[in-house]
């Protein structure tokens, strides 16, 4: 019997990273090109002032836009109910809302605060919505279109509770 020798390679092998390379390649001008597109938006919001029991005589108009169930109530916390927009069966009328809107910054041009109170069931959509049709309107100015800003300092809160006869009447009365 013959014993055969086995003589072990020390060297080690090289390692191949053309195909990792060739990947690398492709995915990194995807990536660039990519985050290029995605933007991320966000607004400073605020909380509404809060009502105290002395109130000043001078206290400043605040403009308010009420997100119910059923309508958009849009008044001043001094001067009361503006408009209620009535909720149709494709949705809320946010037209209407941004011409009421528009028109309350033609009187009110040096005003830029405003707050949205909306009920617990309000969807976020719904308050995102409300949001962009009351902080800017898209105009076309010289041949561009630009945002115009109408309210663009937001305060969020909640709703005010309604009595009976204000959840009877809905947009009846204020």
């Amino acid at each position: 019997m013959s014993r055969r020798i086995r003589i072990r390679d020390k060297t080690t092998p090289e390692l191949n990273v053309t195909a990792f390379m060739n990947l690398m390649v492709v995915l990194v001008p995807f990536l660039l090109i990519t985050a290029v597109f995605s933007r991320i938006t966000v607004l400073q919001l605020n909380l509404p002032e809060g009502s105290s029991a002395n109130q000043d005589p001078k206290q400043e108009l605040q403009v308010e836009v009420i997100i119910r169930k059923d309508y958009l109530d849009v008044g001043t916390q001094l001067g009361g109910r503006i408009q209620c927009i009535p909720r149709t069966e494709e949705g809320y009328n946010y037209k209407t809302l941004s011409d009421l809107i528009q028109q309350i910054k033609v009187r009110l041009p040096d005003k830029s605060n405003i707050s949205l109170l909306a009920e617990k069931d309000v969807p976020y959509d719904v308050i995102v919505q409300v949001m962009d049709k009351v902080r800017s309107i898209k105009q076309v100015s010289a041949g561009e279109v630009v945002d115009a800003a109408l309210f663009p300092d937001i305060a969020i809160g909640d709703a005010p509770a309604l009595n009976a006869a204000q959840k009877k009447a809905g947009c009846g009365t204020s």
